[in-house]
């Protein structure tokens, strides 16, 4: 791109102006320098006055052309963030407030403040199949991990509206995530990058309210219902995406009905293993069951903010992993039955 210099009778390249206007200022402090030395007859003085003056002009010349560079340094930290920051918001986009009935709210906190990038994913998807949510964590922080993230994202996006079963959106997630580390072994000449993984938990809400999931290593999400909060499932999850190679059956694990005024509560491990001075665990399941117990229903936002409270006054330091919740709360009243396989493949078939 370049810009149009009024007046002018060319075009002038905006990058070469601003390389320009960066080689001015140092130019214009060693100018300094050097007319100092040259005119000035205390530059060859050899009073003890006279090398103090000097000194002090050599000081303020060195002092203005580091402040020079470290300002074009920071600069460049900061649009090199801005850009992470930009590209994060981008895949790791927040969720509707309102998805097919469903009452829906996220946050994600990175580990790595400076830099803003970390390596939690989510999404809440509605489709012909019914709602179908996905959160994961990916091993590892930076630039790294939101490729991962991104590769991850992107086929769950297609995957939950192509798959008529939760099972084949998980074996589209895993050829994926087999395709992107391919390629990174290959790009980064590195072995150790084979062995990267992610954490994914897969969640399907039909219209009835009924609950499937698969897991992958992945701590289990907590339903809020009554006035108690409890883990949507106790079963053993299937290995992490990544080298560990799925088996050859995928059934949905069926988790019960999601009744209107329920909540579901998805988070990754770094909410439950922030720690306190003493070294004690974040007690997650006890603070949702107070707001289980306080609130009725229990609105996404407001769980997020409860949570995010007892959390930050818990954490002595900020948090050491990434956390990511994502909160399902179902306001459907009329209950409509779950069209059957057959009925499935009838509007597919439209």
């Amino acid at each position: 791109m370049i810009r149009f210099k009024p007046g002018a009778s060319r075009w002038v390249p905006p990058r070469f102006l601003s390389r320009a206007f960066t080689l001015s200022v140092p130019v214009a402090w060693g100018a300094t320098a050097v007319a100092y030395r040259m005119t000035c007859p205390l530059a060859r003085d050899d009073a003890l006055g006279a090398r103090l003056v000097s000194s002090a002009v050599l000081c303020t010349v060195v002092t203005g052309l580091v402040m020079h560079v470290r300002g074009g340094l920071l600069r460049e930290v900061r649009r090199a963030r801005a850009v992470a920051e930009a590209a994060q918001d981008a895949l790791l986009r927040p969720p509707p407030p309102r998805v097919d009935g469903l009452a829906v709210a996220a946050v994600h906190l990175p580990a790595d403040r400076e830099a803003r990038i970390g390596g939690d994913l989510y999404e809440v998807i509605a489709t012909e199949h019914g709602v179908r949510a996905l959160i994961g964590d990916v091993r590892g922080h930076g630039a790294g991990a939101l490729r991962t993230v991104a590769a991850v994202l992107g086929s769950f996006r297609e995957a939950a509206h192509d798959e008529a079963e939760l099972a084949g959106v998980l074996r589209r997630l895993e050829r994926a995530m087999a395709r992107h580390l391919r390629e990174r072994v290959a790009a980064e000449s590195d072995p150790a990058v084979a062995e990267e993984f992610v954490t994914v938990l897969l969640l399907e809400i039909l219209p009835d309210g009924e609950v499937r999931a698969l897991n992958c290593g992945h701590p289990w999400p907590y339903r809020l219902t009554g006035a108690r909060a409890e883990p949507l499932a106790r079963a053993d999850p299937l290995p992490p995406l990544g080298p560990f190679p799925l088996p050859a059956e995928l059934p949905a694990l069926p988790c019960g009905r999601l009744l209107p005024g329920d909540a579901l509560v998805l988070h990754t491990d770094g909410a439950e293993e922030a720690r306190d001075r003493e070294g004690r665990f974040f007690p997650l399941q006890d603070v949702l069951t107070e707001v289980a117990r306080t609130r009725r229903p229990t609105p996404p936002g407001s769980v997020l903010r409860t949570v995010l409270t007892a959390l930050l006054r818990h954490s002595v330091d900020p948090p050491k992993d990434d956390v990511a919740l994502l909160v399902l709360s179902d306001e459907r009243t009329i209950r409509r039955p779950a069209p059957d396989l057959h009925e499935r493949a009838r509007l597919r078939a439209r």
